[in-house]
């Protein structure tokens, strides 16, 4: 354990997650020497109250053995994994609008996969707890879209949504993180337990919390701006008008990051922040194909939907308007059909050829009629 780590440690503990004070501190003396500073109280006033009432604890040793115990690592600026693409979208935020909106001092991560690659390409699948049938439905699909393509989903481990973005990505055999807002040793929901071991077997646990930390309100407003930072773009499959997934979208404009909402029913309450977002200009999606042609690579496109085809598709302008011509029951001359297409006889027997070639039209003593499907 060498000097430098057991100082992130400290750092990551004496003041409340995002200290942006604290953070440029440790870029401009090194972490040890912030750390130094700090127990001696020799930092400016406002940086001084902000570490004050944890100074004196210095829990950096045990902290990091018990990270070690559950396989875990801590994260900081100086390590190879730490996602630095991600977080240069911080230096983009408006903190007067934003005062948080500052990337974090370190991470504490359980789980083998590297952050900085699952960063590189991911979008966050976010929404209520208080989630329909619909929705989880919507959240499944996309998320194992999504996985089956080689994109993480990203979320934060909550019930509802979140929780149905995760099991699916599993289920796909694909990469998932739960961006916590509390200690990564710290499972919340209770009832989430056994998903977030599975996570953390499979994908990644992260927190900007040390190990014990209890999750609070403002911990995950704070967290949410972490899960937008992560992804290229945060979908939100389910939200009422105020709710914890609309403030990730919010994170995410903040950050530059693509919003995208996907539509429900107009009487469903827990859709109507999705459709407010697209109000205001979110995108809307409703397949995984959308979502992985914002964050995918340059490049890789959407298929193409599937539309219903018709024998008609393949005619002409001309040719369409020579099949509208003809009768729905009995039969026309080609005079009665040039009138009616509005075309000259030559080129209407033309196209009366190319219909009967296709199927679609039926020569009756020298007058022409519609083909009439088999049922």
């Amino acid at each position: 354990m060498t000097g430098e780590r057991r100082a992130w440690a400290y750092l990551s503990r004496v003041a409340e997650p995002p200290c942006r004070d604290l953070a440029a501190l440790a870029a401009r003396v090194g972490p040890v020497e912030a750390a130094e500073r700090v127990r001696r109280g020799a930092v400016p006033a406002e940086l001084s109250q902000r570490t004050e009432a944890r100074r004196d604890i210095d829990c950096a040793a045990e902290d990091l053995e018990r990270l070690d115990r559950l396989g875990g690592r801590l994260l900081t600026p100086d390590d190879q994994e730490w996602p630095t693409l991600a977080f240069t979208a911080f230096n983009g935020v408006d903190l007067r609008r934003h005062p948080d909106g500052v990337a974090p001092l370190a991470l504490w991560a359980l789980g083998g996969a590297p952050a900085d690659e699952v960063a590189f390409r991911a979008a966050a699948v976010v929404g209520t707890r208080a989630a329909t049938a619909y929705g989880e439905h919507v959240a499944a699909d996309l998320s194992e879209g999504l996985c089956e393509r080689g994109i993480a989903v990203v979320s934060g481990g909550a019930f509802g949504i979140d929780g149905a973005a995760h099991r699916a990505a599993l289920a796909a055999d694909g990469c998932t993180v739960a961006v916590l807002a509390g200690g990564p040793d710290v499972p919340y929901p209770a009832g989430h337990s056994a998903l977030l071991h599975r996570i953390h077997t499979a994908g990644l646990l992260v927190s900007e919390y040390p190990p014990g930390i209890r999750p609070a309100r403002h911990r995950f407003l704070v967290r949410n701006r972490l899960v937008a930072a992560l992804s290229g773009a945060t979908v939100v499959v389910e939200a009422g008008l105020r709710s914890g997934a609309a403030n990730t979208a919010a994170w995410a404009r903040a950050l530059g990051r693509v919003v995208c909402a996907v539509p429900g029913p107009v009487t469903s309450s827990a859709s109507a922040g999705c459709h407010a977002l697209i109000r205001g200009g979110a995108e809307l999606v409703t397949r995984a194909e959308e979502i992985i042609e914002i964050v995918g690579r340059a490049g890789e496109l959407a298929d193409k939907q599937e539309h219903p085809s018709s024998a008609l598709d393949d005619l002409t302008d001309m040719g369409k308007r020579v099949y509208e011509a003809l009768p729905a029951r009995g039969v026309r001359s080609v005079d009665e059909l040039s009138i009616e297409a509005g075309l000259p006889v030559a080129q209407l027997q033309g196209q009366l050829t190319l219909l009967e070639l296709a199927g679609l039209a039926v020569r009756d003593d020298g007058r022409w009629r519609v083909r009439r499907r088999s049922k």
